[in-house]
């Protein structure tokens, strides 16, 4: 472990005084990146960092293992790093650099670089390949907010070293990824946000293709394959985000009628902060999402029992809708009749869309499939005992699923909008997680006479699948509101009043465009309310204090919801007009439009 380390330190001291002196470089002979329409920073920036992340590796190779060792990937890392650097100066066609990255990855196969997720030698050689190249631009698209790409690499090789070396492998491959780790590590320090180089596609094709090859086993590290390499959930899961973020912009850009290589602010980060988070923050929360992934990708192969399996399930689950509440997101200025109009998006991605309800039933599939496990395990928490209960579990388990979404679709489950989730939401999962769960028990009693069957088990499956269901359906709102709260960037709203139209206020403001605004409070007259908190958010308090914030210019926003005396809101609105602070009244207004006879 000691050796691992000290690579890792002396990777990451290099790096920091490469970098410095390849921006210098990149300035001096104008390899720098301009602002453009499709792309995310605002300002000039040199790039040429990805030498120093390769110049660093490659010499401490040899330093701390020597040419002999790993020469294959040696060689396949120097011609990603060839090919990045190329595309860097003179702008690659996407079809050329994806030739010879395909070339590069079947040299890693030819000299027996596996997955070895099939018994197929010819179909674990494609997937091995389709894995490298994937992999490689998955890291390439990820360059695309300051600190992101460097970051998420620190994150998932510390996530492959820790289970190398849990592993008991601290050979040459580990440490040639401690220092791929350490690198990447001293480079971010140069450009988290605000970044002063970029590591451009020379560093991201670099990182990304090592860290791919970490994921597979050679005939030098053959031994170890079985036992880590070869499983598939863990290099997914310490891989996800790159994986994650690379489907998000593929398939939103297709069902958008757009090209999937070419370059646009459409990420999983640009998305973040499109709904008010800063880029900080943004960057932070894919990191903290490959870091939970990196964990449970090791935890899976080195901790026994199915406590790992079961969260990495939910964390699976839990990662796809994430995505999927991002893809809701709006990125692209044209609008989906303007897109349909100009015959951009096929039939087939219409029928698609407008069958998303096929996705929640499948969705409720695997939750009611994890609940019932879960609540077996739960029940039955001795390795012998549920193993004596498991042919009941097997036996049952088709028959749970299939009453289950039943009993869903008959009280009215899939009728929902998930962005509006509600308490009569709540109300009508509960009534059918109860109907089901009374069925399963009446169907298995008449079958089976419910013997070796135990009824603690359905009140734990029916307790746990109503907080998966609904935690699901309430993902959307709750990442809304996150997202909300977290917002530094809009316009500074107040409202004026309590009661259902102020909470109507909050609603239809911070939908109005995601991130334009940022709730800071109500305004009240009643002093019983002073501290007080609605909807999460603080009672400021009443008119004088509302009068101090726009005359400090602590709000941009005033939105009235109640009557207010007359006197008041004229002083108000002088206040307002004198400040440049915007005041609106929200009111509900029935017209008829036809009596009724």
């Amino acid at each position: 472990m000691f050796h691992l380390i000290t690579a890792s330190l002396a990777a990451f001291a290099l790096s920091l005084v490469l970098v410095p002196l390849c921006r210098t470089l990149a300035r001096g002979y104008g390899f720098v990146a301009t602002p453009r329409a499709d792309r995310w920073h605002a300002r000039p920036t040199a790039l040429l960092g990805g030498v120093a992340i390769a110049t660093t590796v490659l010499a401490l190779h040899v330093t701390f293992i020597g040419v002999t060792g790993l020469p294959i990937l040696l060689v396949a890392g120097l011609a990603m790093f060839a090919i990045g650097l190329i595309d860097d100066i003179v702008s690659l066609k996407p079809a050329t650099k994806l030739v010879f990255e395909i070339a590069v990855a079947s040299f890693l196969a030819f000299f027996g670089y596996r997955l070895g997720w099939v018994q197929s030698q010819t179909l674990d050689t494609l997937i091995t390949v389709f894995w490298i190249v994937g992999l490689t631009n998955a890291f390439n698209l990820l360059d695309n907010m300051d600190g992101l790409c460097a970051g998420l690499a620190v994150v998932a090789g510390t996530g492959v070293l820790a289970a190398l070396w849990l592993n008991g492998v601290a050979g040459p491959i580990a440490i040639h990824l401690a220092l791929l780790t350490g690198a990447a590590a001293g480079f971010l320090v140069y450009n988290f946000n605000p970044a002063s180089i970029f590591m451009g596609d020379s560093g991201s094709l670099f990182l990304g293709l090592n860290l791919s090859v970490m994921t597979l086993s050679s005939p030098s590290t053959a031994h170890v394959s079985s036992s880590l390499i070869s499983i598939v959930a863990a290099p997914l899961l310490i891989l996800l985000v790159p994986i994650l973020d690379t489907t998000l912009v593929t398939v939103s850009r297709i069902l958008a009628g757009r090209s999937a290589a070419q370059g646009g602010r459409d990420h999983s980060s640009h998305r973040l902060v499109a709904i008010g988070l800063s880029e900080r923050s943004a960057v932070l929360v894919l990191w903290a999402l490959g870091a939970l992934g990196g964990l449970l990708g090791v935890s899976l192969k080195h901790y026994r029992g199915d406590l790992p399996s079961l969260v990495s399930a939910v964390f699976v689950i839990a990662a796809i809708i994430f995505g999927v509440y991002l893809a809701h997101v709006r990125v692209y200025a044209e609008d989906e009749a303007t897109l349909q109009r100009a015959g951009r998006v096929t039939p087939l991605v219409v029928h698609f869309v407008y069958r998303r309800r096929i996705a929640e039933v499948l969705l409720d599939l695997c939750l009611t499939a994890i609940a019932y496990y879960s609540a077996y395990r739960l029940r039955f928490g001795n390795p012998g005992e549920f193993g004596g209960y498991f042919p009941q579990f097997l036996q049952s388990l088709p028959l749970v699923m299939g009453v289950q979404l039943v009993s869903l679709f008959a009280v009215g489950g899939y009728r929902g909008v998930w962005q509006y989730f509600g308490l009569m939401d709540g109300v009508t999962f509960a009534k059918g997680v109860g109907l089901g769960t009374l069925l399963n028990i009446a169907v298995l009693t008449y079958v089976y006479r419910f013997e070796a069957y135990s009824r603690g088990v359905f009140v734990i499956y029916a307790a746990l699948l109503m907080l998966l269901l609904a935690g699901s359906r309430a993902s959307f709102r709750l990442m809304s509101e996150f997202a909300h709260r977290r917002n530094q960037r809009g316009l500074r709203v107040v409202i004026y009043g309590a009661g259902d139209v102020a909470a109507s206020a909050v609603r239809d403001i911070l939908s109005r465009r995601e991130g334009a605004y940022r709730m800071l409070g109500f305004i009240l007259e009643d002093p019983s309310m002073e501290r007080a908190q609605m909807q999460g958010y603080p009672v400021i308090g009443n008119y004088q204090a509302l009068l101090g914030m726009v005359d400090e210019g602590g709000v941009d926003l005033v939105v009235i919801t109640q009557l207010i005396d007359v006197e008041r809101l004229e002083a108000l609105r002088a206040r307002c007009v004198d400040r440049g602070v915007s005041l609106e009244r929200l009111h509900f207004r029935l017209d008829q439009l036809v009596a009724a006879s």
